[in-house]
């Protein structure tokens, strides 16, 4: 079995552009999509995440001809999230090309699409995307469309919810952390690898490598970043020596 932790980039995608920002808010312009993936696939990156991050709260399907275009352009998996609502969604985006999807706002609307997509496609395919905030109150609470609703779900009630349906990864992101670039939560990691038995994407507040390897030691099996990569602030060949270096099993 291979257990090397994995490196993965992230593409937010707004109409039709890699944007970044800050605790999910001031978007600024990354680059295009086919071009950003295609650099990644030849820097090392060992998949990569491509989110159509307005779609679910624009109410609309995600972009198939971009996710198309990108799928011919790299030879590294590939997930898509963004506007997914249904199966067939689901065998749309498998059929353009993509490896996994994940799903975040449709899954807290209708939970059973975790297990319906599992049933149909395979676990390895279902990815769910988990935002979440801590609140005044200490508690984490999880976020749908984007980071723009509150769905008052408990933070490790849901992902154990995720994981008995079916899920094969969560891809868990503090929007706290995300874009500070001060690490990751730690906390909620350990928190949340204790009660699931899937792989954990660790996302949000990737800002030196350090904070990889501390990700990985606190239970995550792959770390997800935008803009450190985006504006090429940690090259990923670097990341992954310094990471094996650290005794880190890492695809070189």
């Amino acid at each position: 079995m291979d257990f090397a932790k994995r490196i993965i980039p992230c593409l937010d995608v707004k109409d039709g552009r890699v944007v970044k920002g800050v605790n999910f808010l001031g978007l600024k312009d990354a680059g295009d999509p086919i071009e950003v993936a295609r650099r990644y696939n030849d820097e090392g990156a060992d998949e990569l995440v491509f989110l159509d991050i307005t779609a679910s709260h624009e109410k609309r399907s995600i972009m198939l001809e971009v996710v198309r275009r990108v799928a011919r352009e790299i030879f590294i998996p590939f997930s898509v999230g963004g506007g997914i609502d249904n199966v067939d969604d689901i065998y749309a985006l498998l059929c353009a090309g993509c490896d996994k999807i994940s799903i975040n706002s449709a899954a807290l609307k209708n939970p059973c699409l975790i297990e319906e997509g599992a049933r149909r496609f395979g676990t390895q395919c279902i990815v769910v995307a988990v935002d979440y905030k801590r609140l005044t109150n200490g508690q984490w609470s999880v976020f749908s469309n984007g980071g723009r609703i509150d769905m008052q779900k408990d933070l490790l009630q849901w992902c154990r919810e995720v994981y008995d349906r079916g899920a094969g990864e969560i891809l868990l992101t503090s929007m706290d952390c995300d874009g500070m670039k001060n690490g990751y939560d730690l906390e909620v990691l350990r928190t949340i690898s204790s009660v699931v038995q899937i792989p954990i994407i660790a996302s949000g507040g990737a800002g030196r490598m350090e904070d990889f390897l501390q990700a990985f030691s606190n239970g995550a099996d792959a770390a997800l970043a935008a803009s450190v990569f985006h504006y090429e602030e940690i090259k990923i060949m670097e990341l992954k020596s310094f990471l094996k270096q650290h005794d880190i099993s890492v695809r070189i």
